[in-house]
């Protein structure tokens, strides 16, 4: 995939967990080999990066970065202000201490990293599924300019930086998807240096295919900002049978047939590559084998799909 991905001038990626890349042989072959760029599943989120205030821990962050740039691959930065992973010490600021804490953390986190991390998913998951905003801690404290803020904030840390707000649910045209579009619109007017928009793609096939994810893209890239997939899973009941399989990888073609459609959609990243290490199956009891590989490191005619259409 990577060579045809290089070819077309286009990102390939997966989300990289540090456990496995220590310890796997076959995860290190497959993740050096197959992607061109890589994000951090967890090792560069708050938690992990500065679990105590101003106490930062760069650790797996580092190890990430390291196995990226020994295999030319680029990094895809994630995920700086989110609800989730982040420690209590940070949710029990007041909103001064909370302002000042995250333009510190930003600062110290993107800026570690300026130069070597090209693009950010800056603030993550925003919105309710119903287009408000997500009544999160920072919402609660800081209102909806923590948001700018955090833009900003990483704008200053590297300038040359693509920053990006990132969300799920967001791939066809409804209610969440058209909140974010005029947030970005609204934000975009005000100077604020939104550059890009994450498309996260967790789908499932007991819910359809999204088949408006085209139209969503064009209408994002038409703001004057690019569209990434940034977390593609297609989960499907388990076991899984060989119905379930093709039609997963049906919905991975369609995906990237949409992104490859649109020249501002650069990237697509799945969210881990190997079934045998996915988040889907904690989550969603029942679901799973939502990945390319099967458990055994094996290509799934999920693999096919996006090769075919990035050689097509």
């Amino acid at each position: 995939m990577r060579d045809h991905a290089e070819a077309r001038g286009f990102l390939i990626g997966t989300a990289l967990a540090t456990g496995p890349l220590s310890g796997e042989a076959s995860y290190r072959d497959i993740a050096g080999s197959e992607f061109n760029v890589v994000t951090a599943e967890n090792a560069m989120k708050w938690d992990a990066t500065e679990p105590q205030q101003g106490q930062f821990n760069f650790s797996g962050a580092d190890q990430i970065m390291d196995f990226a740039e020994a295999n030319g691959q680029t990094v895809h930065g994630h995920t700086l202000v989110w609800h989730n992973q982040t420690p209590g010490w940070v949710q029990n600021l007041d909103a001064n201490a909370m302002r000042t804490a995250m333009r510190n953390h930003i600062d110290t986190v993107v800026g570690r990293y300026a130069g070597r991390i090209p693009s950010w998913d800056v603030v993550n998951e925003v919105f309710n599924e119903n287009g408000g905003m997500r009544d999160s801690f920072w919402y609660q404290r800081l209102g909806e300019s923590y948001i700018a803020d955090a833009f900003r904030a990483a704008r200053a840390a590297d300038p040359n930086a693509e920053l990006c707000i990132n969300d799920y649910n967001v791939e066809g045209i409804n209610a969440k998807s058209t909140a974010m579009y005029n947030l970005v619109s609204r934000l975009r007017g005000q100077g604020v240096p939104i550059d890009c928009v994450g498309i996260q793609g967790h789908l499932s096939i007991q819910y359809g295919f999204p088949n408006d994810l085209r139209q969503n893209i064009q209408r994002f890239a038409d703001l004057g900002v690019d569209v990434k997939i940034t977390e593609l899973d297609v989960r499907v009941s388990t076991p899984a049978d060989a119905n379930e399989l093709a039609t997963q990888a049906t919905y991975y073609r369609n995906v990237i047939d949409a992104c490859l459609a649109v020249s501002r959609c650069d990237q697509l990243t799945v969210w881990g590559f190997t079934d045998k290490h996915s988040w889907v199956p904690d989550t969603f009891p029942g679901e799973g084998a939502a990945l390319p590989y099967d458990q055994n490191y094996q290509p799934k005619p999920a693999y096919q799909a996006l090769h075919d259409a990035l050689a097509g």
